[in-house]
């Protein structure tokens, strides 16, 4: 009975053990290659490309427009914006924090988008950009929320 009982003790201290902590520099590191990866996708309007970035489940909010929710609308969504005449986009993250458990993080960037205006002339809008990334079972980094609105004006008013 004493055997069985240290067992259950030596389960028990076992399970209470914290698994190793992630390395935070490595999981910042891929992260701002998938997210460049991901610019670049973008940049060369591979629809297949910029949709495997995202999470099944992904939310992305974009300025003035309701939620695009999932793959399938996503889909349609990247889609119909690359179709946009003059259109063009390419963003850069410039920081990830990483959680101490290295599954899940947050990017703070920037970006531009082009489009042409209705006499086809190139509108670009700066903007700024939160995104909160998710690590997959297979290792492979994936945002889940996408969230961006235009950059301040340059010489505007500071807040």
């Amino acid at each position: 009975m004493i055997g069985l009982g240290a067992l259950s003790l030596a389960a028990l201290a076992g399970a209470a053990v914290a698994p190793p902590a992630a390395d935070v520099a490595a999981e910042r590191a891929a992260l701002f290659k998938a997210d460049k990866a991901w610019s670049e996708a973008a940049v060369s309007k591979d629809v297949d490309k910029v949709l495997s970035f995202w999470t099944e489940d992904a939310v992305v909010y974009p300025p003035g427009q309701p939620a695009v929710s999932g793959k399938e609308a996503l889909r349609r969504y990247v889609t119909e914006g690359f179709a946009i005449p003059g259109f063009s986009i390419r963003w850069e993250t410039s920081a990830f924090e990483v959680a101490a458990s290295g599954d899940m993080a947050y990017g703070l960037g920037t970006n531009v988008l082009t489009i042409d205006d209705a006499q086809g002339k190139a509108m670009t809008e700066r903007g700024r950009s939160v995104t909160v990334w998710r690590k997959g079972a297979d290792g492979r980094w994936r945002c889940m929320v996408d969230v961006w609105n235009a950059a301040p004006a340059v010489g505007g008013p500071a807040h």
